[in-house]
């Protein structure tokens, strides 16, 4: 058990009461590695003891049942901690985010212990299938965040970080049909879905030489025939494309497509793209909570590397922050050279460091928030862009 139970914030006592951080909640999480949006012992898990600690909790939000909001507090300033806890398919939490949920939490539970002092509502918005279809993209577009004058998380990473931006990402479920005959007797007869999958392949990989630099193209196939004397029928593909900016995602997007076009032509294939999940925005960093998260990780004995300028893979964090300020540093423990999304990187979140990690991100995030709710003119920056968000979204007349 880690014992930090209070923690001085500008003036206040910000509480992590003990029977709810014992174990702390990232073992808990760790634990329930499943499929994105299937994330359904682990969101139980952080609702009842959201629950049981006061706040009052919505669950099965915006038609995603392992979505939710828990809220604590009546200020007119809404404060989100945004608590992702969805797993990689195969190898588990190799992304952390075991870790980024329970800071969230933790910052959410310290936070609503003076929230009446603050004038703020705590939103602890529990975000799913980040690793995806973007379960925050499509709150965002639900309306979950129409409140919300500030938006907070950390991810877990080998360093501690700051200010990075995200590359904007897409992708497409791709599905050619073609005729199946007999592969031996009458073979001319067919249309081999297969051979589209190929050489929509090739052709992606001869357009990267093309591609400007940012822009990042991958694909799985899932289908390609189910017998081998049979020309197959079905192939199915998952294509996903990386970029800057969305601007720049949008131009990938073209090029891409005109090879998944070209190969269904070639073959003769029918070509089918469906788009899979929420496009994700590019990252932008509030710096004014940039500069607050830095001061409180530095008084932890931290010090985050500045990565204003850089960017990191892609987090559906980046459509939060086109809208309202948003804050998504990293929280780094020794992974022993480990990268995200491989084996070891998971091993590592169940680790004394990933403990440490999300005590002190679960501080500095409740910093973040008291110096924006104790700051008169951030507050009244945040409060009046929120204002200027509704009153561009109002009906006329």
């Amino acid at each position: 058990m880690l014992d930090h139970q209070a923690h001085p914030v500008a003036g206040a006592s910000v509480t992590f009461p003990d029977d709810q951080l014992d174990l702390t909640e990232r073992d808990r999480i760790a634990g329930h590695i499943v499929q994105p949006a299937r994330e359904h012992k682990s969101a139980a898990k952080i609702t009842s003891l959201a629950e049981n600690a006061g706040f009052d909790v919505t669950r099965g939000v915006a038609g995603l049942p392992t979505a939710f909001v828990a809220t604590h507090g009546s200020g007119e300033l809404v404060v989100a901690l945004c608590a992702e806890y969805d797993a990689l398919p195969g190898i588990g939490h190799a992304c952390g985010h075991n870790v980024n949920g329970a800071a969230s939490v933790g910052a959410a539970l310290g936070l609503a212990a003076v929230a009446d002092a603050l004038g703020i509502t705590v939103k602890l918005i529990g975000t799913p299938a980040e690793e995806d279809i973007g379960g925050k993209a499509l709150l965002l577009e639900a309306g979950v965040f129409d409140d919300v004058a500030a938006a907070f998380m950390v991810h877990a990473a080998p360093e501690d970080s700051v200010g990075a931006s995200s590359l904007a990402v897409g992708a497409w479920d791709v599905v050619y049909t073609g005729k199946p005959p007999h592969a031996a007797l009458a073979p001319w007869e067919g249309v081999n879905a297969l051979d589209a999958i190929a050489l929509a392949h090739t052709a992606v990989g001869l357009l990267r030489q093309q591609l400007p630099p940012g822009v990042l193209v991958h694909d799985i196939v899932f289908e390609a025939g189910h017998a081998v004397n049979v020309i197959p029928e079905t192939a199915r593909a998952r294509y996903e494309l990386r970029a800057r900016t969305t601007e720049d995602l949008a131009h990938a997007r073209r090029w891409v497509r005109a090879c998944l076009k070209a190969a269904a032509l070639a073959t003769g294939a029918e070509l089918k793209l469906t788009k899979h999940g929420a496009d994700f925005a590019d990252l932008r960093q509030d710096e004014f909570l940039t500069a607050v998260y830095t001061r409180a990780a530095r008084s932890l004995g931290r010090d985050p590397v500045d990565r204003r300028g850089e960017v990191m893979a892609s987090t559906d964090m980046g459509n939060v922050s086109h809208i309202l300020p948003a804050l998504h540093p990293t929280i780094g423990y020794d992974t022993q050279g480990a990268l995200h999304h491989t084996a070891p990187f998971a091993r590592y979140g169940n680790s004394a460091g990933a403990d440490r990690a999300v005590i002190d991100a679960a501080i500095a995030l409740a910093q973040v928030g008291v110096e924006l709710a104790t700051d008169p003119a951030q507050r009244k920056r945040c409060l009046d862009l929120l204002a200027g968000r509704r009153a561009a979204t109002a009906p006329l007349g």
